[in-house]
């Protein structure tokens, strides 16, 4: 590798050739300001806020696409640069909706931390604005465009990562704005709802469909009983939200803050993780034995079934029939838990925490339903549970850990690791292995699916009956991995796709981390260790072996795959447009 040194603010430092100035800087722990820079995402010198002075350089220049060279002298904090960012920060606020103490953003927002550290305290520059454009018509994203200040890293985000396309630039200069194609609503295009777009935005421009007003109602309600189910993610990213570091997992701390809340019974989605590798372990071992279509593809992610009703609707056929961990839960709980609980099904209201936004999306979907009831009658991301437990006063980091309610609340390892990309696989064949050898599996840790690679492949060996099994991560990989498919370049038998990059750790509903600290950590990597920890913590690692599980095949559904259980458990999937033309 070849390798150049140069200074940095009187530093010394040898970077490899191919680096830009604000990687060499950040290896000389220099910390350059930047708006519209997102590692490995968006490198475009947009924002002007990364200037650097090179000496010998007529100019100033934007660090993040600027090439290191051998002996180069690089400032990067004098009075021309401050002054220089301080004026392009007041540009940004010119035509920027400047009523921060009332957006979602306030106190995690990168343009007003700078303009904090910068001392911006006046706007010199104020005029004309563009024109308002505010979209909430999505069940999952709302873009209010009087925020945006055009950095581009969402465009990057839904192009060049999840290659989805729904969101890109118009027009030029002072009316450029960022939008889907003819100005339709995100809802009409062919967004898929997976917020990533969301995590890039370092502003108030995007954010969820709030939902906390129609929660905070159904807790008001004395009609209603209020349960509630937390994803397996959501344990590995909430204390994010408080301070606490990254990759900390908070079970107890959850449960405890749920119940404070007011919620009358608190599930927990890990169970019905369990419970859909049961049923998807069995439908996929009959379609090896019987001629079903393979290779089988997990179906536990919203936003990866919307992509491939979408833009891959000939694998419909290939995806499991099994709902989503937490949909199976809201239909159990509005059967099985309330005939033991002698409640009349009408009178629940299911809300589940999820990291993913598109759970608000999954939950309308009317395939979803039983009795004429949605399975979930609510989705709140991390973020919203986050600010209800702040608004009740609840002291989250101080709180005792307490345990989920009984009846549908055990969980094993297999179903905490749900929520980290590889996650869902290796859990399936925890069990899928002891069912076809009946052997005991003692090893429990299929570490060639583990791991951030986009797409992993391996061979699993069933007792002489060889599988071929993927994983991929956003629909980006996702869309590498279906073409080598169909044309015919790769063969599986069963194939695990997610619709956010590193599975549900990193989905659209988690903490949004600033750009400066995603240069240094693999949020990936560090969000799924609490997974990986809390699994390897467990008496019980395999799904089969929970027993409250085994209670309710037992007592109400049978066996798995069984007739109650495809009225209950499993759904079907159609074919969408990628633009909805109104």
């Amino acid at each position: 590798m070849n390798m150049v040194t140069l200074t940095i603010d009187g530093v010394k430092v040898t970077v490899p050739a191919d680096y830009t100035i604000l990687e060499a800087a950040r290896e000389a722990h220099i910390n350059i300001p930047t708006l519209c820079y997102l590692k490995d995402v968006n490198e475009i010198g947009a924002c002007r806020l990364c200037l650097v002075d090179i000496k010998g350089a007529r100019a100033l220049q934007a660090a993040c696409v600027s090439p290191v060279g051998e002996g180069m002298e690089v400032t990067t904090n004098n009075e021309k640069l401050r002054k220089a960012r301080k004026i392009n920060l007041e540009l940004l606020l010119s035509n920027h909706n400047r009523e921060c103490t009332s957006c979602v953003r306030s106190g995690n927002c990168e343009l007003q931390a700078l303009c904090k550290e910068y001392g911006v305290e006046n706007y010199p520059f104020d005029g004309n604005k563009s024109e308002a454009q505010i979209d909430e018509i999505s069940p999952s994203i709302v873009r209010d465009n009087t925020k945006c200040i055009s950095c581009r890293r969402c465009v990057a985000a839904c192009n060049k990562v999840q290659k989805i396309g729904a969101i890109g630039v118009a027009k030029r200069g002072f009316n450029t704005t960022i939008g889907c194609i003819y100005g339709m609503s995100l809802a009409d295009s062919p967004c898929i709802n997976c917020g990533q777009c969301i995590l890039a935005c370092p502003v108030g421009a995007l954010k969820e469909k709030d939902s906390t007003a129609d929660v905070y109602a159904a807790l008001a309600d004395p009609e209603k009983i209020v349960v509630v189910q937390p994803a397996p993610a959501v344990r590995a990213t909430l204390g994010e939200e408080f301070g606490m570091e990254i990759g900390t997992a908070v079970t107890g701390k959850l449960v405890a803050s749920l119940r404070r809340l007011g919620f009358d019974k608190v599930f927990d989605t890990d169970f019905a993780a369990d419970l859909t590798i049961m049923e998807e372990g069995t439908e996929l071992l009959g379609r090896l034995n019987n001629g079903g279509v393979l290779p089988m593809i997990t179906s536990c992610s919203p936003g990866w079934i919307k992509y491939c009703e979408s833009f891959y609707p000939e694998f419909i056929p290939n995806l499991s029939s099994c709902k989503s961990p937490h949909e199976m839960l809201g239909a159990v709980i509005k059967s099985y838990y309330a005939e033991k609980a002698g409640i009349d099904p009408k009178n629940i209201y299911v809300v589940s925490v999820m990291p993913c936004t598109a759970k608000k999306f999954e939950a309308g979907r009317d395939e979803l339903s039983n009795n004429g009831m949605q399975d979930v009658d609510a989705v709140l991301t991390v973020r919203e549970l986050a600010t209800m437990i702040k608004n009740a006063g609840i002291d989250f980091k101080r709180l005792p850990d307490e345990d989920f309610d009984s009846v549908l609340g055990e969980s094993t390892g297999a179903g905490v690791i749900f929520g980290a990309t590889g996650g869902v696989m290796e859990a399936a064949l925890r069990t899928v292995y002891e069912v076809v050898t009946g052997n005991t599996l003692e090893n429990v840790e299929f570490a060639c699916v583990r791991g951030t690679d986009g797409i992993k492949e391996a061979e699993i060996d069933l007792n002489g009956k060889k599988v071929r099994v993927a994983v991929a991560h956003g629909t980006g990989n996702a869309k590498e991995l279906l073409d080598m498919v169909k044309n015919g370049e790769k063969e599986y038998e069963f194939i695990e796709i997610m619709g956010c990059p590193g599975g549900c750790v990193t989905g659209g509903g988690t903490p949004i981390v600033d750009a400066t600290t995603l240069s240094y950590i693999d949020l990936k990597t560090e969000r799924a260790k609490a997974l990986y920890s809390e699994d390897a913590g467990k008496a019980k690692r395999k799904s089969h072996e929970n027993e409250e599980v085994k209670t309710l095949y037992k007592e109400f559904l049978g066996e798995p795959n069984s007739h109650k259980a495809h009225e209950l458990l499993h759904t079907h999937y159609i074919a969408r447009p990628k633009y909805i033309k109104k």
